[in-house]
């Protein structure tokens, strides 16, 4: 594991804080950016998942604060999904799945996925709040949070496209509900696995201080400066990166 102020861990926290201005952009926190990165430079798996969620509860915090000061977080909207989604990445974070079927399948639907948002990023998004129905809004959180708790991510990923594409919400909408699905997500799966917790690095200060900044800066251009054709974008280029992160990477 990497000393604070190694060549390792210092490359670290930049691409941390990158990926915490992309993602934070669209209302995510980064845990697929950050597990991408960690591969990279070979932590053990012990290691990238209980530091992902870690970095993920900071970052998902800011965001959620960024965007409902927006006015896009609606907690009573985003509680049906919490129901759901809180109990399974729980559960999702005691266990341990294997990876041969689910990461080229869901890398697949998320090139899918981006290349739809790629192609419809110039039509005008309407903002709405969310309105998901009661049973789906409380079976898709569940099946997202369990996915969540397993890979050491907060679900935003799977969340943000498909209240989108089901006219669930807008754009900046499910971006809202996301940061706060992901939040509670990252703290519910950190808790299943909190034996995990020592294996945390002594860099972690450092890359707390990375991904602070950069989700701060993402979720204001994203909850107050970019149009939804620029969040449509964002989105597109945060799915194909996960997408091709989960196929390529082992």
């Amino acid at each position: 594991m990497p000393d604070a102020l190694t060549p390792a861990a210092l490359f670290l926290a930049v691409l941390f804080g990158v990926a915490a201005i992309l993602y934070g952009t669209v209302g995510h926190a980064g845990a697929s950016a950050y597990l991408a990165a960690m591969a990279l430079v070979g932590l053990a798996p012990e290691v990238m998942r209980p530091t992902a969620l870690t970095l993920n509860i900071l970052v998902a915090g800011i965001v959620t604060a960024r965007f409902a000061r927006g006015g896009f977080v609606r907690p009573a909207s985003a509680l049906p999904f919490l129901v759901g989604s809180v109990p399974a990445a729980f559960v999702g974070g005691t266990l341990t799945l294997p990876d041969e079927v689910y990461r080229p399948l869901v890398g697949a639907v998320l090139i899918f996925a981006a290349v739809r948002f790629g192609v419809t990023a110039v039509r005008p998004a309407d903002e709405f709040p969310p309105r998901a129905p009661l049973a789906a809004a409380v079976g898709s959180g569940a099946g997202i949070g369990l996915l969540a708790g397993l890979t050491g991510t907060g679900g935003g990923i799977f969340l943000t496209p498909l209240m989108v594409v089901a006219g669930w919400a807008g754009v900046r909408f499910a971006a809202g509900t996301s940061a706060l699905f992901i939040l509670a997500n990252s703290v519910a799966g950190l808790a299943g696995n909190i034996g995990a917790v020592g294996n945390i690095p002594a860099a972690l200060p450092l890359w707390l201080g990375a991904v602070a900044v950069g989700g701060a800066i993402g979720s204001e251009l994203g909850s107050r400066r970019l149009g939804s054709p620029w969040l449509r974008r964002a989105l597109a280029l945060v799915l194909l990166i996960a997408g091709l992160k989960l196929i390529l990477l082992p």
